[in-house]
């Protein structure tokens, strides 16, 4: 796949709900820019037009089961990876994207309990394999996160187990990929998240220079 070749420019933002990735991703491309690059900032889901449409659904819908709900994604993470995020590759272009597929891994095996196996297979069939070279996983206690939570869609509805299995998730992943996913500490104040993102950033850069 053509992506692939460019993965070393693809950077993702992962972590539970509230973690502060949405802050975090302009300040990163901000900083980005002013040192040359050419910078695409995206997000999953919602980032086409029809993935505003699927975001409604999954976030504002009604009831889903789990199955529909990993379909729904994955058919945005399909459409988000061959209109946007290969081409921007392609064009040479730093894609930072907020969320990605370890999001799917979190939410919908770990804490809905779907085959990971079956997830995982899936993934690949939706993204043609294009993995992120570098992930910036914040990472925070489930009730701070909660309550800087003010936008109340259908996943932050979920149980508190919920929320902590995600989490959960989220740091055994990090310690099964330790060369990918680089963990921010983000119940620090936003300007050293900033900081300790920014020297993450620059060593990925700086290595595959």
């Amino acid at each position: 796949m053509s992506g692939l070749a460019n993965a070393h420019r693809f950077i993702t933002l992962e972590g539970p709900e509230g973690a502060g990735k949405s802050t975090l991703a302009p300040k990163l491309v901000e900083w980005l820019e002013s040192l040359g690059y050419t910078v695409m900032l995206t997000r999953e889901p919602g980032a086409t037009e029809l993935g505003r449409e699927i975001r409604r659904l999954l976030l504002n819908g009604g009831d889903i089961s789990a199955e529909t709900e990993l379909f729904l994604f994955l058919a945005d993470r399909s459409h988000h990876v061959r209109t946007l995020i290969e081409p921007a590759l392609a064009a040479g272009k730093i894609v930072i994207c907020d969320r990605y597929v370890d999001s799917t891994v979190v939410y919908q095996s770990v804490a809905r309990g779907l085959d990971p196996n079956e997830i995982d297979r899936l993934n690949r069939f939706a993204t043609g394999g294009l993995l992120p070279g570098l992930t910036l996983l914040l990472d925070l206690p489930v009730e701070v996160g909660l309550a800087r939570e003010t936008k109340g869609d259908r996943l932050d509805r979920e149980p508190l187990e919920f929320h902590r299995a995600v989490a959960a998730g989220y740091q055994k992943m990090a310690e099964k990929n330790p060369d990918r996913i680089q963990v921010l500490n983000a119940e620090l104040d936003p300007r050293a998240v900033f900081s300790s993102a920014k020297d993450k950033v620059n060593t990925f850069l700086a290595i595959r220079a």
